[in-house]
């Protein structure tokens, strides 16, 4: 008689199977890679607006900030919020993977993709000269991992308070507002007194911390602090008011 799988084992195998779903959806892979990667192409070529520097430098890690927006936020929002309308959430949530090991499987599931994100909008921006500081290569790992904590959490909070007919049409309105809200072009190139206020939201705070660490090689502790208030914020209210069924 075999052992009970352990708790690594079915958040692994959570993990690994949220990947496949994640991956395999045509309408995810749009969002999360074509989208960007015609971002990126589209913001480095085109004249409008000027920018600091060259193009490619300041696009770049905006467009891999988005890819971290369009896979913790706007895919896990959806999926969740569909998961939730039919029962899905709650019959796993009691079953003995649990809902800390289902939650712990999706947020894998998410880097995981976030990576193979990465490699592909590297790949396409290093063809088009970036040539990111070694250094910020690192330093950006902190701003990867706080910003996909603070989308995921902003995701459960969607998914976890509207129907999911709702979560399927804001989750998509908010991927669009953010990517001209800080994430592709600098809160600086708004113009005062907007580009404070874009420095402020969640999506400029991440946008300017993979700017930072990516060109300069430095961290910008300011998109650090905001984007840390944003996190417990998010994970806070998520936490109180999510439902596991409708």
């Amino acid at each position: 008689m075999s052992a009970p799988a352990t708790t690594r084992d079915r958040v692994v195998a959570q993990a690994r199977f949220d990947t496949g779903v994640l991956l395999r959806n045509g309408e995810q892979l749009l969002v999360s890679i074509i989208l960007p990667a015609m971002a990126l192409v589209a913001a480095v070529l085109l004249p409008y607006p000027a920018l600091s520097g060259p193009r490619i430098d300041v696009v770049a890690p905006g467009v891999l900030a988005l890819a971290v927006l369009s896979t913790s936020f706007t895919g896990q929002a959806i999926s969740t919020g569909f998961d939730r309308r039919y029962g899905v959430l709650r019959l796993l949530g009691v079953t003995p993977l649990g809902r800390g090991g289902l939650l712990a499987g999706r947020i894998l599931a998410v880097l995981v993709v976030e990576l193979v994100q990465f490699v592909v909008l590297g790949a396409v921006a290093l063809a088009m000269g970036w040539r990111p500081q070694p250094l910020g290569v690192l330093l950006a790992v902190v701003f990867w991992l706080l910003g996909t904590a603070c989308f995921v959490s902003f995701a459960m909070l969607f998914a976890g308070t509207l129907r999911a007919e709702a979560v399927l049409a804001l989750a998509n309105l908010v991927w669009v507002l953010m990517l001209g809200l800080g994430t592709v072009l600098p809160a600086a190139s708004f113009g005062a007194p907007w580009s404070t206020v874009v420095s402020l939201l969640p999506s400029g705070a991440l946008g300017d911390g993979f700017r930072a660490a990516l060109g300069e090689g430095v961290v910008d502790w300011r998109a650090l602090l905001v984007l840390a208030v944003w996190t417990g914020l998010f994970a806070g209210l998520a936490r109180r008011l999510f439902r596991w069924s409708d």
